[in-house]
């Protein structure tokens, strides 16, 4: 192709032209007012002037013709494999495809997008900002190498359900119609639940709530379901349903709920299927809720007065958290030395207060060096072994006297004890070592100073141990001859812990450097707690990086398989590889929002993606509402594939019609790239001479008559 066109290159500026052209105008009417002789030669002489400064060229440009560009977008957002809409999809694309290709001059390119793991993070903890079904995002960046000019049409496969489409068409700047064609069902209904309003953060064993709205989207253009129906909804907690109660639909509903443990939680919620149904992802909900103790009340009972008490106290009156109850035993009942019991004890020892009436509002309860002689009567002991059975936690760190028939072993704490007396102690130097299952359990496993190696570790010895056998438990550290040092047992509901030595205030005291003394304390309170991150036998499992993470510990140290139920059902096994510290970890993509969850034979754990609402469940329901105001704008159509054949592919003229009733077109742009370009002067030289030559000398013999 060739085109001519007309160029000036002024030799002056235009301004300045437009004054010379203004003056001499004005000089030609003062000459034909006057009727000057010669004015109508002296004005073609000005004319030709102005002409010769404002340089006049003829350009001929060498066109090369360009093809046309149209753009296919298929949505593969999670709401579009309800069926039969990935049926359609599958069908129609290739369609497209084909019908495309077989235009003249014309090219495509195929975008695929709208995947929820297009707003994972890069780097982050958690799922970006929700931003539902973005697919015009990624059209933007497919067309951000594309002429706008030679885009001749926009066609999207979608169910309609996107939630980036621009206010105007224009922004988009595309010459071409944009065509729907519009997946699912003509009548589409569905029940949806949402939850409006959680809290992030809960205090363990208070009422805390939640609010939910179930309600019926009729199909579009139906009318609304008349009356308030009545749902059932059901509330887990980590797996487990603990509440099932009746909610109305439309309204919203507060769900109360008490966190039984610190840290995170997952709440479940699933409201029973309606009368029309797309999907049950969106009957359910998921939340996470961290639960957080107010306040850790510990009752410290020290037996005597010793050398490691005070490191006790300054180990728990540390934690800000931590309310202490500490009472030490100054003098048994037994010793008579005259002194009057009002100079003995700044208060009097409230037993029945505290291991009868408020026995259960201890969170921990430690007996440090106790021995029996009379100042805890046998039922009092009795409570606080029935306290441990039905959930409560025990620490004791023994003494000398655990050897003996004073031993708290010969009462009924015996029947909770992990750890049998021998009768025998040692008296020597030795360094706690943390045994095989410890190196597995979370308590012992990275304990600062463990050196793993065959140097063994880094902090000081000890020098007393009380020899026991382990009738029950984990032993996580021994000591002399590898007998037990540390045991950590489960006992009924609750939990209790024994430390076969009262040397370990050696360590807060530095001496041979020391040892992780109110690490492995805080660690041993914890886990007498229950704090899930201290759990030897769990399954972990979190969404971190756009990954869902998996973690099974287990003492065995063996490697782990486990299910994968995904928001969307599908259900993937994956294989867990063993590491030495009893941890097998393995990850998946988290490629869908909503509720994860992992089994393995023994035990399930859950994990959220992203909000508890997402976008993209909100309304699954098939709807052109979002993109019919851009096609009316762009002249373009909506082609529901529902109830239609598929539909041909045509190229028009861009002011004719661009669809039919099987068919939708795409506008030819006629674009070019200019490939080479010629300049010729109208006004050469020799003839801009003559021209003068001859105005100066007509002019000059008119004047002369």
């Amino acid at each position: 192709m060739s085109a001519l066109s007309l160029n000036w290159a002024p030799f002056l500026p235009w301004a300045a032209l437009g004054v010379l052209a203004g003056l001499a105008v004005l000089l030609v009417l003062i000459g034909a007012f006057r009727s000057a002789p010669g004015w109508g030669l002296r004005g073609l002489l000005l004319a030709l002037l102005l002409a010769i400064l404002a340089n006049p060229s003829l350009i001929e440009e060498e066109r090369r013709a360009l093809s046309d560009m149209v753009v296919l977008v298929v949505d593969e957002s999670q709401s579009q494999n309800i069926p039969p809409r990935g049926e359609q999809t599958a069908t129609v694309v290739p369609h497209l495809i084909e019908q495309i290709e077989t235009l003249p001059d014309t090219d495509l390119r195929v975008v695929r997008g709208g995947r929820s793991q297009d707003s994972l993070t890069p780097n982050g903890t958690t799922l970006a900002e929700d931003k539902g079904t973005a697919l015009f995002e990624t059209i933007k960046r497919a067309m951000a190498d594309l002429p706008r000019q030679r885009i001749a049409g926009l066609i999207v496969v979608s169910d309609g359900q996107i939630h980036d489409v621009p206010e105007n068409y224009s922004d988009l700047g595309i010459g071409g119609p944009l065509h729907l064609l519009l997946t699912g069902e003509a009548g589409e209904g569905d029940r949806v639940l949402a939850v409006t309003k959680a809290p992030t953060f809960g205090i363990v064993g208070k009422p805390q709530s939640l609010t939910v709205l179930a309600q019926d989207l009729a199909p579009e253009n139906a009318a609304a379901p008349s009356g308030i129906g009545i749902a059932q909804l059901t509330l887990r907690q980590d797996g487990e349903v603990i509440r099932e109660i009746e909610i109305a639909l439309g309204q919203e509903q507060e769900v109360e709920f008490e966190l039984d443990r610190r840290g995170p939680s997952v709440l479940e919620l699933e409201v029973s299927e309606g009368p029309q149904e797309l999907s049950l992802i969106n009957n359910r909900a998921a939340v996470v809720v961290n639960g957080v103790r107010e306040r850790l009340r510990v009752l410290l009972v020290s037996g005597e007065p010793h050398a490691g008490e005070r490191a006790w106290r300054n180990i728990l009156k540390s934690d800000p958290a931590v309310d202490l109850v500490h009472f030490t035993i100054l003098r048994p009942p037994e010793k008579q030395d005259g002194t009057p019991i009002r100079e003995l004890s700044l208060i009097a020892f409230p037993t029945r207060e505290l291991f009868e009436v408020k026995l259960d509002e201890f969170d921990l309860v430690i007996f440090d060096r106790y021995r029996r002689r009379g100042v805890l009567p046998t039922i009092y002991l009795d409570n606080i072994a029935q306290y441990v059975e039905d959930g409560g936690a025990f620490l004791e760190a023994v003494g000398p006297t655990f050897a003996t028939p004073l031993s708290l072993f010969r009462s009924p704490l015996g029947r909770v004890m992990p750890g049998e007396p021998s009768g025998e102690i040692f008296e020597e130097g030795f360094q706690p070592i943390v045994t095989e299952l410890g190196g597995r359990h979370p308590v012992t496993a990275d304990l600062t100073g463990r050196n793993r190696g065959d140097s063994g570790p880094t902090w000081g010895r000890w020098f007393r141990q009380v020899d026991g056998h382990g009738r029950s438990g984990t032993v996580v550290m021994s000591g002399v001859q590898e007998r037990p040092l540390i045991i950590l047992d489960r006992v009924g509901e609750g939990r209790v812990a024994q430390i076969m030595s009262d040397h370990m205030w050696l360590w807060s005291r530095g001496f041979e450097g020391g040892g992780p003394q109110a690490e492995l304390l805080r660690r041993i309170a914890h886990w007498l707690m229950k704090e899930p991150d201290l759990e030897e036998e769990e399954l972990i499992a979190r969404v971190e990086d756009g990954q869902l993470k998996i973690e099974r510990r287990s003492l065995s140290g063996e490697a782990s398989e486990v299910r994968i139920t995904t928001p969307s059902g599908q259900i993937v096994p994956l294989a867990l590889p063993a590491r030495d510290d009893g941890r097998a970890t393995g990850a998946l993509p988290a490629e869908e929002f909503g509720l994860y969850r992992v089994e393995d034979d023994a035990r399930t754990a859950l994990a959220v993606a992203g909000p508890p609402n997402p976008l993209e469940y909100r309304d699954l329901r098939s709807s052109a509402t979002k993109l019919r105001p851009l096609a009316q704008a762009s002249r373009g159509s909506i082609y529901p594939l529902a109830d239609r054949t598929l539909p041909s592919v045509r190229k028009v003229r861009a002011d004719r019609d661009s669809s039919g009733p099987n068919w939708i077109g795409i506008a030819a742009q006629e674009a070019y790239e200019v490939a080479g370009a010629k300049s010729v002067p109208l006004l050469p030289a020799l003839l801009v001479l003559a021209l003068l030559l001859a105005l100066t000398l007509s002019t000059w013999y008119r004047e002369g008559k």
